[in-house]
């Protein structure tokens, strides 16, 4: 069945004598539109109804065309007049009209449409009709909330959005997510993410890659990564809580992906907070733990090796204990000496130097330790208070230099000394070392080995061990 009606009313409409086949052909442009189209002429009788409008509203054109308006089958009866009125009123007025009012479909659902409408002038230059253009406006309104959306996440989130191409490399970066690269929003685009990030780029790289094979995953995920743009020029350690969604075109009949929209949210504080909290309630057990293991010891010095164990889980990878010259187990008041004399320490205990294991009392006849000037373990000693120091980022060769010249395993490379003192007397120092695979001894660090440090000396001084005053 045509879209159009043939008679009268489309002479009026067209052509006087359209050429043959010009009905066809126009009824073929209207059904091939996406628009819903109907024309009525200067009567209001339904001319044109094409494959839109009967999409729409159900009523096919063998229904539709030769219809009086829309009175008693388009509209409720109640509006008929008014919406009657509201689309010939274009006759008598230049340019298009825009209206919306709420047609009915043929099986009694009423839908909000919005209308644009003109008038169809004849060979005389007269009004013959009106053609209107209509369309459902939730379409509409979802097409304006999806651009509103859109510019609102690229403009105003307060977490990063990056769409991501095909090859990996961002296209589009919303003005958080260039802060928290450390770039420009156009200066990141097209390039690889590993000239972004340093840390946890072949991470993310595997995420984006699964999802756009498979799509997104159930979850966010936390990632650790470190920016390479910063304005210090080190690159700075973070974790963003990351979330994906696949996109793929909405235009072609198999999903075709474009690429992997990437949403993230920095929760470093949140994750630190959480992590130290973690850490300390676990250094709390341990201490606790090791406080009873202790308790059952009968030997001093056993006692505290035992505590060092307990100290070195998850903590670091070596302790030594050096006790001030003349300390002993069972000895009375040591000969520390004045405060003018160099400290001495003896080796009175330490972990294997090889890999880590446990500490263990060593035999070294109550010689000193050779230490060179201002070695961390003299100045802990005499400054009654811990001491910390580390070789960095030296290379391998120099780091283990610079362990073998303070008497420490090779493999350390960050150091942590402690004071042993228990009821005002100092009787030597324990160090902590670390290898260069964990990072160097903070502050809290610093407290928890002086809580070691204390039970340490406590389980030495219960047997009668004193130290220099």
């Amino acid at each position: 069945m045509s879209a159009s009606r043939r008679s009268g009313t489309t002479d009026e409409l067209g052509p006087e004598e359209p050429e043959p086949g010009g009905a066809e052909l126009l009824a073929a442009l209207l059904d091939g539109m996406d628009a819903a189209l109907c024309a009525f002429d200067a009567d209001g009788v339904v001319t044109h109804w094409n494959r839109e409008a009967e999409r729409i509203l159900g009523w096919s054109a063998a229904e539709a065309v030769g219809r009086l308006g829309f009175a008693g089958w388009a509209v409720r009866t109640a509006d008929a007049e008014e919406v009657e009125a509201r689309l010939l009123s274009v006759m008598g007025a230049p340019g298009r009209q825009v209206h919306e009012f709420a047609l009915l479909t043929k099986d009694g659902r009423r839908v909000l449409v919005r209308t644009q409408s003109a008038a169809v002038r004849g060979g005389d230059g007269k009004p013959a009709g009106v053609y209107c253009a209509f369309s459902e406006v939730h379409t509409q309104i979802d097409l304006e909330r999806s651009i509103a959306l859109s510019e609102a996440l690229f403009e105003d989130a307060s977490w990063g959005v990056v769409l991501v191409d095909a090859d990996l490399r961002p296209a589009v970066a919303n003005e958080h997510a260039a802060r928290a690269l450390g770039m420009g929003r156009t200066a990141l685009l097209g390039r690889p993410l590993g000239d972004l990030l340093g840390q946890g780029v072949e991470e993310l790289e595997s995420a984006l890659s699964h999802v756009l094979a498979e799509g997104a995953p159930p979850a966010p995920a936390e990632m650790w990564v470190s920016v390479r743009a910063t304005e210090s020029g080190e690159p700075e350690r973070r974790c963003w809580r990351s979330g994906f969604v696949r996109l793929a075109s909405p235009l072609a009949e198999e999903p075709v992906p474009l690429g992997v929209g990437w949403l993230f949210l920095d929760v470093t504080e949140a994750k630190q907070t959480e992590q130290e909290a973690a850490q300390l309630r676990f250094r709390s057990q341990q201490l606790h733990r090791a406080a009873r293991a202790a308790g059952e010891c009968e030997d001093p010095m056993e006692a505290a090796t035992v505590q060092l164990d307990f100290a070195l889980a998850g903590f670091a990878d070596h302790a030594l204990i050096d006790l001030v010259a003349g300390v002993g187990v069972g000895a009375g008041a040591g000969g520390g000496g004045g405060d003018e004399e160099p400290v001495r320490l003896v080796r009175a205990a330490a972990t294997p130097a090889g890999a880590p294991g446990p500490c263990l009392p060593v035999g070294m006849a109550g010689l000193p330790v050779r230490y060179l000037e201002g070695h961390p373990a003299p100045q802990c000693v005499e400054r009654v208070g811990s001491v910390r120091t580390s070789a960095g980022t030296a290379p391998p060769d120099r780091a283990r230099q610079w362990a073998a010249a303070r008497q420490w395993p090779e493999d350390s490379v960050h150091a942590l000394c402690a004071v042993l003192r228990s009821r005002g007397r100092t009787l030597g120092v324990v160090t902590f070392l670390r290898g260069a695979s964990r990072a160097q001894f903070e502050r809290a660090d610093a407290m928890y080995a002086e809580s070691v440090a204390a039970r340490v000396a406590g389980s030495l001084d219960l047997a009668g061990v004193l130290g220099a005053g």
